[in-house]
């Protein structure tokens, strides 16, 4: 009999049958579905499951969290099913089908700003920074600021703009640049064409609205003549302008001979899209950016702003599920280049978006105090109401919020209300900054009365409303846990050798599989293991690329396609994962060299995987390596260390 028999069958009767799978494939962790129709999957269901430890749904695909043994799991249900598994990128263009039009844009809208956020973030933080130590009169009875009275504070006050200016002044550079890496072009020429964007030949786009008509340089061609104006802080344009270059080089690349490409392709792209882009697609695009945000303001600004910002906040974390908020980004960008000469520079939009995340992470935290005996959901809500303080709100909105109901609508009220406070009161930001409690810092000094009561209404409203529906509401098996809730039917019976007993050959510590900077797990940019779901471990921020053995050990499971992922077993049967990378699956191998294969015996520090980090980072995926514990066998009081610096099969990061 099949290991998985019983729980094959039942997951695909519960996943709609073998009619309702169009695709299916595995990575080291998970099965990948794509469903012909998602609703016909019994999730509540499949996550009773046994050998289930989750479930969640990204980018079209349908995925069942098993662990280190999905491998074999595959392939009792690809043999049950009689349904022949395809690659994990056949398995993600399938994916697709399952999106309308406005999905695939939305996905790739996201794809193209994911890169561009952390900049963002930072630059964020820096304007926040700067708002505190030249705009706030802290001194000389609030006639002075930290700039006016430090000769030092106001060097580095001025030494910061550097990095703002760079990050939101030369936005286009990173747009067109991330375009290009999405779409698989050459990103240096995405580089050279958005720096054509914000060339200091140009009148810098932030002084347009300031300068005469008469006054803006113009190229002369003799026959017309056009107008040379910088495209800095501008979205639209940019985008617009990268799009025309990566059909350009598409197009070139497609019917060129090879043996003149190097010449002729870069030459035929780049000059016709630097063309293109100051005379057609950047003006047609700074009109259209400037007429979102004029009708956003407008909203904000109107008679009605009340209502507007109401159903802003209301919805917004819906919109977040979607994949639709990454829109936001570009209009909050657009706002914040439009009000650039207004006496007030910044946006009202940004606000609303950190108070909705506070509003989440209430929920959350009312949840995790309900459910404080209940040691599986703590694993979730702790990490998630953290993140979701700190502006990640995705932990929180698939593995708590919208997993009950109650606590997402909960949140969505309080959000709605501090938004209505918000935008009523005129709460501008200096920037986009860090979402959640954080986001304070981006705010104007002369909002921050208004806007921390309005946090203290998000925070509040959500977290007294979940707490009484959820004290109504939820079973004793949500709050305590159905394994706290179920007697043993005979205690004398039970084994008493089953307590952690460590074999005479089983270590004592296991030592890091990498060189690099060790960081807790709910740092890692990845749900599924941030929020402890395939177990307890730690991160490594590599900073070599070979991947070792952290003990003696049987090498349990690998990746042979992939060749970016690996489990080992020890001799007191705890089983532990290693895992290169976020999402390295879909490099189908490229990058990676496996030296092991299942059934090897390998000694402490023999080498496992080498990989290399630039491939890694060039397909966009982060270099995070994951350590895990995934069962821990006999061992107990398990230690995981982290926040230090560690030497590859020298420095303990686990100890039993």
């Amino acid at each position: 009999m099949a290991k998985y028999d019983n729980e094959v069958r039942e997951l695909l009767r519960l996943i709609g049958g073998k009619e309702n799978i169009s695709a299916v494939s595995h990575c080291m962790t998970r099965m990948r579905f794509v469903l012909v129709d998602e609703k016909k999957a019994q999730t509540k269901e499949i996550e009773k499951i046994k050998c289930v430890k989750g479930t969640f749904t990204q980018a079209g695909q349908y995925q069942v969290i098993i662990g280190n043994d999905v491998s074999t799991f595959y392939n009792e249900f690809t043999a049950c099913s009689g349904i022949e598994g395809v690659s994990k990128e056949a398995a993600k263009q399938a994916a697709k089908g399952n999106q309308n039009w406005l999905q695939r844009m939305m996905s790739n809208l996201g794809e193209i700003f994911a890169p561009i956020i952390p900049a963002l973030i930072c630059g964020g933080l820096i304007l926040g920074f700067r708002n505190i130590i030249d705009s706030i009169a802290f001194f000389d009875n609030g006639t002075k600021t930290l700039v006016d009275i430090s000769q030092f504070w106001a060097g580095v006050d001025s030494f910061l703009w550097l990095i703002g200016e760079a990050v939101f002044h030369l936005l286009p550079v990173g747009i067109v640049w991330s375009i290009t890496k999405k779409m698989g072009t050459t990103q240096m020429l995405g580089i050279v064409l958005g720096l054509t964007l914000v060339s200091s030949q140009l009148l810098n786009g932030f002084s347009v609205a300031s300068t005469p008509a008469d006054q803006i340089p113009v190229w002369d061609f003799g026959f017309a003549k056009v107008q040379m104006i910088g495209y800095q802080g501008q979205v639209i344009a940019a985008m617009m302008a990268g799009f025309v270059l990566v059909y350009l080089e598409k197009f070139f690349r497609k019917h060129c001979p090879a043996v003149i490409s190097m010449i002729v392709v870069p030459f035929c792209s780049l000059v016709p899209a630097v063309f293109i882009a100051h005379m057609v697609v950047g003006p047609i695009g700074w009109k259209i950016g400037n007429v979102i945000a004029d009708v956003v303001y407008a909203g904000l600004t109107s008679n009605v702003r009340f209502l507007f910002a109401g159903l802003f906040g209301l919805l917004y974390a819906p919109v977040v599920m979607t994949g639709l908020h990454h829109m936001t980004n570009a209009i909050d960008t657009q706002l914040i280049a439009n009000m650039q000469n207004t006496s007030t520079p910044g946006t009202i939009l940004w606000p609303m978006i950190a108070l909705s995340n506070i509003a989440q992470g209430s929920s959350v935290l009312a949840m995790s105090i309900l459910q404080k005996k209940n040691e599986r959901a703590k694993q979730v809500n702790v990490p998630a109401c953290i993140s979701c303080y700190l502006g990640v709100t995705e932990p929180a909105l698939f593995g708590v919020n919208l997993k009950y109901g109650f606590p997402l609508v909960c949140g969505m009220i309080g959000s709605a209300i501090a938004a209505m406070i918000s935008v009523g009161f005129g709460v501008r930001a200096v920037s986009i900054g860090v979402g959640g409690l954080p986001g304070i810092l981006s705010i104007y000094s002369e909002y921050y009365l208004i806007f921390l009561a309005a946090m203290a209404v998000a925070i509040v409203v959500p977290f007294v409303l979940t707490f009484i529906i959820g004290k109504a509401k939820l079973s004793k098996a949500d709050l305590v846990g159905e394994e706290d809730e179920e007697e043993p039917a005979d205690t004398e019976e039970q084994p008493k050798e089953t307590a952690a007993q460590p074999t005479e050959d089983a270590p004592s510590e296991l030592k890091a599989v990498l060189s690099g900077r060790v960081i807790p797990l709910e740092e890692v940019p990845d749900d599924v293991f941030s929020q402890h779901i395939m177990g307890d471990g730690v991160a490594i921020e590599p900073t070599d690329n070979t991947v070792v053995a952290p003990a003696d050990a049987t090498v349990s499971a690998v990746m042979e396609d992939s060749r970016h992922a690996c489990g080992l077993t020890l001799a007191n049967g705890t089983e532990l994962l290693i895992h290169v990378g976020i999402d390295t699956v879909d490099m189908n191998g490229d990058g990676f060299e496996l030296f092991v294969k299942e059934g090897d015996k390998v000694k402490c520090n023999d080498p496992l995987i080498r990989f290399d980090p630039e491939k890694i980072k060039s397909a966009g995926h982060p270099t995070t390596t994951i350590f895990l514990v995934t069962d821990e066998g006999n061992a107990s009081n398990i230690q995981y260390l982290s926040g230090m610096d560690a030497r590859a099969g020298e420095t303990a990061v686990i100890k039993f």
